[in-house]
């Protein structure tokens, strides 16, 4: 089992299977939202991503239309974001919350058409 929390360590969760997918999201929304050059994602079914505690500390942005975001009001740490148009079944967690060694066999580049020209890659 995989675990993972914010900084603070208010919301605790678990992934009750192995995440599918990795990916580096190169797009200017997680730029802005992470204050960095890419968020890095690991997905995994809705029904895979259980809260152990902390739901009460957790707020939500909606980012665009069908897209909402997910952090601790109390750190700020991102902690998901789901697609409810595209990936309606599917969640994406911040893989640098997850708890523990976990290492993606391959993470994909993703809006790398517009990756900031600093970003070392």
């Amino acid at each position: 089992m995989i675990t993972g929390s914010c900084q603070c360590g208010a919301v605790q969760y678990e992934l009750l299977s192995e995440p599918f997918r990795a990916s580096h999201c190169h797009c200017k929304m997680c730029q802005k939202l992470h204050g960095s050059a890419f968020a890095t994602y690991v997905t995994i079914s809705k029904n895979d991503l259980s809260y152990i505690s902390g739901l009460t500390e957790i707020t939500e942005y909606s980012s665009s239309a069908h897209v909402t975001r997910k952090f601790c009001r109390t750190c700020g740490s991102n902690v998901e974001w789901s697609d409810s148009r595209r990936y309606p079944d599917r969640v994406s967690v911040t893989l640098a919350t997850l708890d523990g060694s976990y290492s993606p066999s391959e993470i994909h580049e993703i809006f790398a058409e517009t990756a900031v020209c600093w970003s070392v890659r």
